[in-house]
């Protein structure tokens, strides 16, 4: 491309504006016009992106027609984004749409029917993948330093969530269930380290530490802040998420561990450490290695999720030049959505929930 791609935001909160600071590194990207019904998420916006020429609208449907944008990246609450998508869509503008795809299995595969006669290129907004340090344990367990994996692991503890505009991710009915806003992150994650589809899943969580306090019109918040959840997977291999959203003063925000016939593959975040430890026998000395993964510090500061950002903005321009692929499909984000579900149905009803029962 020889100009810049000219891109548009859709939802001017916390994530958009991570979008903004990202976008301002990549000089094969300009930001062109933000839309969100919020005046006050606008003007935060605005003042990031540092620019009087940025155009505002109300809605991404005056934002799809102003012929202002070639890309547009969704960052509007979760149940918005189909609402937001449908403009988007019609005007044949390449999307990034962030996580989860949508609240709801209907509204997901209605975003995968339309992205597969899609005129322009879309990708589900995974961040996780594109961390430097989790990039390459992905890598070196598809290269096969563990040998045959058996079992995967991913930690997360964490902060609980934060405020947002008009409270709408206190409740499931608004995020799809933390199992779907949250974890549908390492959801996928699961599915492309494993390189294979899960089959069933079950979840016990609870809210039991976060928001209970809380109240909003009278409404209590109704939102899942810690679960373990297992994902059996087609071939064999098990994948497990603990995941703990009071444990604010963890050393490490994220753990991912995978284990094959030969060794065991981790990677910290945000340490950035990965620590491989080869199967050596009982009795004989341990022979661990470490290996620190840096992210550029700029792309660092630019957001809240370890480089991630940065680095997937600039595959996604990649692949709107041609010149790599799609890395995250609306398939990949409709079945990411689908085990979070599940998990959802699991924890609430107590029971193992097979993917065949969600159609897949």
């Amino acid at each position: 491309m020889t100009q810049p791609l000219r891109f548009g935001i859709v939802g001017a909160g916390m994530m958009g504006r991570e979008h903004i600071r990202n976008l301002k590194l990549l000089p094969g990207a300009r930001l062109t016009a933000l839309a969100d019904p919020t005046p006050s998420s606008l003007d935060w916006a605005l003042s990031e992106a540092g620019d009087p020429g940025v155009a505002t609208f109300e809605t991404s449907q005056a934002l799809a027609a102003s012929g202002l944008v070639d890309a547009v990246i969704v960052a509007s609450p979760n149940f918005t984004h189909r609402q937001e998508l449908e403009p988007l869509f019609a005007a044949g503008l390449h999307i990034l749409c962030e996580k989860p795809l949508c609240t709801t299995l209907e509204d997901a595969r209605w975003a995968v029917e339309q992205a597969k006669t899609h005129a322009g290129v879309f990708w589900t907004g995974m961040e996780y993948r594109f961390m430097p340090p989790v990039a390459a344990f992905v890598e070196r367990v598809h290269a096969g330093e563990i040998g045959r994996l058996v079992q995967l692991s991913i930690r997360e503890h964490r902060f609980p969530f934060l405020p947002k505009v008009g409270d709408w991710n206190r409740f499931s009915a608004n995020t799809g269930g933390t199992m779907v806003e949250k974890c549908c992150h390492f959801f996928d994650l699961m599915r492309l380290i494993v390189r294979d589809e899960p089959v069933r899943v079950y979840c016990s969580g609870a809210m039991d530490v976060n928001h209970l306090d809380e109240r909003y019109d009278g409404r209590t918040p109704d939102i899942i802040d810690n679960s373990f959840t297992i994902v059996d997977f087609a071939g064999g291999q098990r994948a497990m998420l603990d995941l703990n959203m009071f444990a604010d003063g963890a050393e490490n925000q994220e753990e991912i561990g995978a284990v094959g016939d030969t060794a065991k593959l981790e990677v910290f975040i945000p340490s950035g450490d990965v620590v491989f430890s080869p199967r050596v026998g009982f009795l004989a000395p341990k022979q661990v290695s470490r290996t620190h993964v840096a992210v550029d510090q700029a792309a660092l500061e630019a957001g809240s999720h370890h480089g991630a950002t940065f680095h997937q903005l600039e595959a996604f321009l990649a692949a709107v030049a041609g010149t790599a692929p799609i890395q995250v499909t609306a398939e990949d984000g409709l079945r990411a959505v689908a085990i979070g579900v599940a998990a959802e149905i699991s924890a609430r009803e107590k029971r193992v929930v097979e993917l065949h029962e969600l159609g897949f």
